[in-house]
C-alpha cells in the first residue's frame, strides 16, 4: 500500500535508507526516521484519495490512527511499517540491556501519532 501510494522509486530510496541506517542505528533516531517516512505519506495519500483507491484506504488508515479511533487501525499502521521493514530486509524487533524484547516498527508508530506533541510550546 505505501509502495502503490508513494510510487517504486521512493519506495525503493526508503528501502536502501533502512538497509544503510538500521543494522547499527539507535531505535529512538530510527523511529523518527520512520516516523517522517510516514508522515510523508500521509502527505501523498491525501493529495492522491480522490483518484486512487489504496491512497484513500492508506489516508483512512493514518486518519483513524492519528485520531485514536481503532486500535486495529493503529496496529495495521504498525503492520503497514513492519513490512517497510521486511521489505527492506533489516530487523525491527530487538532486545534492551535487560533482554526485554520491544519493536522498532512500534516506537515509529508512536512516533508518527505523536509527530506534533510539543510540550515546550504549550
Amino acid at each position: 500500500m505505501l509502495k502503490a501510494t508513494v510510487g517504486a522509486k521512493i519506495y525503493g530510496v526508503w528501502l536502501d535508507m533502512l538497509r544503510t541506517l538500521v543494522p547499527g542505528g539507535r531505535t529512538h533516531r530510527l523511529a523518527v526516521l520512520v516516523a517522517g517516512i510516514l508522515h510523508y505519506a500521509y502527505a501523498v495519500s491525501s493529495n492522491k484519495k480522490a483518484n486512487q483507491t489504496r491512497a484513500q484506504h492508506l489516508f483512512e488508515l493514518f486518519e483513524s490512527a492519528l485520531e485514536g479511533q481503532d486500535e486495529g487501525d493503529l496496529q495495521a499502521v504498525v503492520e503497514l511499517v513492519e513490512k517497510l521493514f521486511d521489505d527492506a530486509g533489516v530487523l525491527y524487533q530487538r532486545s534492551n540491556r535487560r533482554g526485554e524484547a520491544y519493536s522498532i516498527a512500534a516506537e515509529a508508530v508512536n512516533e508518527f501519532i505523536t509527530w506534533k506533541n510539543m510540550s515546550w510550546e504549550e
